[in-house]
């Protein structure tokens, strides 16, 4: 008896066809079947949450289960769950003008799935980052094919085992190391190809989607700066910036990397950072609850940003504990850093670090902090500690950001209400909620007429003296609109 085959035993070639098959066999998924399918999506994470979770702490070697389950798994449900609650109210057509259609005159948006979805994920929240934006993309009634990252190994090999026992390869699959590399998988004619990474792989994903066309949705990185203003509580701004720094070992595209901080209380934010740090993580290397750095070539790298900021002239203070020999290549774990006196000729200061390390500065002027993060790419979030004053006004005017986020790490994220995403160098496009099922829907316009007259015949000869009557009137029309400012 012939079995069904999976995402293992086709190429990527296969699976495309596949889908694309099945998409045009069913173009407009009805929001029963959506539903089912997000449903489904929904079962594939909880079912299997302690061996996923599992899977991401081998990947890193320390990872805490509270931290995947609360991270990757619990909170990957709610957006998915706004999606299905939604889409229904989404997937009709919208309506112009009741007026016009009255009239005769017609015009609607429908919102049609693309196609076949491919979507790259990151190895920072390897779950959380490929399931909310898969949600969106089969709410929006596409297919949708997955690519993990190959850093997160073991949670690639336990995704692509356990997703064809909730989907049939046309409906959603899961690509694995069999398939090839991330360049492989990009260079597919995908319908929209949506990518959680780096600026630096961002751009190449971008040039292999021109190839076909394919529109892009990147959610790319940078150095997200903090301000804190006058008005803020410098201590409690401190010890937050510091738990936000220190979220999944640092390394989050959202999490602080940069300080400003009024010059006159520069030393007491720095003492109240390392306070925080010493006192929730008194033991590091063998802590199973301290995040590791994910493997050895990032550990490298953040390691040797630190010590090229040394060796010209920055300060660093670090929070490593008593006896403690840190950093420790072989469980490739950073004690959290603090750094002061950095300067432009420092990779740092240019570097996302994407670990345990904080630099800080302080300001005389907020029109100092502003200039700097101005001058720099765009990131992905701007952390504002303080009220929400005319300064907060100032900064949110004269900067640009995917995202600002004020008095807490991340707090965006916890509604589907707002959309997520960069600009600029932090990336393209947005999701959740709402924004992320249009960013994976074509809104495609409909407008038709009952009415005798023809608008292509208007606008090709003869022109006779009723037809340049009609365009005479319409040009002056304009004109007044311009003249009385409407």
């Amino acid at each position: 008896m012939a079995t069904t085959p999976t995402a293992r035993d086709l190429t990527l070639a296969q699976i495309l066809e596949r889908q694309q098959q099945a998409f045009l066999a069913d173009p407009q998924p009805s929001a029963k079947v959506r539903r089912d399918r997000i449903q489904r999506l929904k079962r594939l994470v909880l079912d299997n949450a302690a061996e996923l979770a599992e899977a991401i702490r081998e990947d890193y070697g320390s990872r805490p289960e509270t931290l995947s389950m609360l991270t990757d798994i619990a909170s990957s449900i709610p957006d998915l769950d706004h999606q299905r609650g939604h889409l229904k109210k989404w997937m009709k057509p919208t309506r112009i003008s009741r007026i016009l259609d009255k009239a005769g005159f017609i015009q609607q948006v429908r919102h049609d799935p693309k196609g076949v979805v491919g979507i790259m994920g990151p190895w920072n929240f390897p779950l959380y980052l490929t399931i909310v934006p898969a949600g969106s993309a089969l709410a929006a009634g596409n297919r949708v094919m997955i690519r993990p990252s190959s850093t997160t190994a073991r949670t690639t090999e336990v995704l692509a085992r356990l997703a064809p026992q909730y989907f049939a390869v046309d409906e959603l699959a899961v690509a694995g190391p069999e398939h090839g590399r991330g360049a492989d998988f990009s260079k597919l004619a995908f319908d929209h190809l949506f990518f959680t990474g780096s600026p630096g792989v961002g751009k190449s994903v971008a040039r292999d989607a021109a190839e076909n066309l394919t529109p892009v949705t990147l959610e790319l990185g940078g150095k997200n700066p903090v301000i804190v203003d006058v008005s803020a509580d410098i201590d409690r701004a401190a010890r937050n910036v510091a738990s936000a720094r220190m979220v999944n070992g640092g390394q989050v595209c959202m999490c602080p990397d940069y300080v400003f901080v009024p010059e006159a209380q520069l030393d007491t934010f720095c003492d109240a950072v390392l306070d925080q740090w010493r006192t929730a993580m008194p033991a590091i290397v063998g802590n199973p609850e301290y995040t590791a750095t994910v493997n050895t070539s990032n550990y490298e790298r953040i390691v040797g940003l630190v010590d090229d900021a040394v060796a010209k002239g920055a300060v660093k203070r670090e929070a490593a504990p008593a006896g403690e020999r840190l950093p420790d290549a072989v469980t490739r774990k950073i004690a959290p850093t603090l750094l002061t006196g950095v300067t432009p000729e420092m990779e740092i200061d240019s570097d996302e670090v994407f670990g345990p390390v904080l630099t800080v500065y302080g300001y005389s002027g907020l029109d100092e902090a502003i200039r700097y993060v101005s001058d720099r790419p765009s990131p992905l979030v701007l952390y504002w500690y303080g009220e929400k004053n005319d300064r907060f006004e100032v900064v949110a005017d004269r900067t640009r950001s995917g995202n600002i986020y004020g008095n807490d790490f991340g707090i965006g994220m916890v509604s589907s209400a707002v959309p997520f995403g960069g600009v600029g160098n932090s990336g393209m496009g947005g999701y959740h909620g709402h924004y992320g099922f249009r960013t994976f829907t074509h809104e495609r316009a409909v407008a038709i007429h009952t009415h005798s007259f023809s608008a292509a015949e208007m606008m090709v000869p003869p022109f006779g003296p009723e037809g340049k009557k009609q365009a005479s009137m319409y040009f002056n029309a304009m004109k007044l609109r311009t003249r009385l400012g409407l």
